[in-house]
């Protein structure tokens, strides 16, 4: 079994590999309203611009030469700017 301060480092260095948010393929967002790292959980919020897109169908999270690291297809209609939340959380799997 892992253990805490182990999995925190893996968080701590996971955060630090996400320079930016790709929406849609098109759109990047690299300002964070939040972005830490709380035991072995990555919170991150971000908003969305209304002005900027209508529907989100994929979140892509990306180094800083927009390299996805992980890739979700997702359905968020975006009437209004919106704050994102998303959620990383690093633990250990049996099999």
């Amino acid at each position: 079994m892992m253990n805490s301060s182990f999995l925190n480092e893996i968080a701590n260095y996971t955060n630090a590999k996400i320079a930016k948010v790709i929406l849609n393929d098109t759109v990047e967002i690299t300002d964070f309203t939040v972005k830490q790292v709380n035991e072995s959980t990555i919170g991150m919020q971000y908003m969305i611009s209304a002005s900027r897109v209508e529907l989100v169908t994929k979140i892509e999270l990306a180094d800083a030469s927009g390299q996805p690291l992980s890739t979700n297809e997702v359905y968020v209609p975006i009437a209004s700017d919106t704050l994102l939340l998303h959620t990383i959380q690093v633990k250990e799997v049996a099999s």
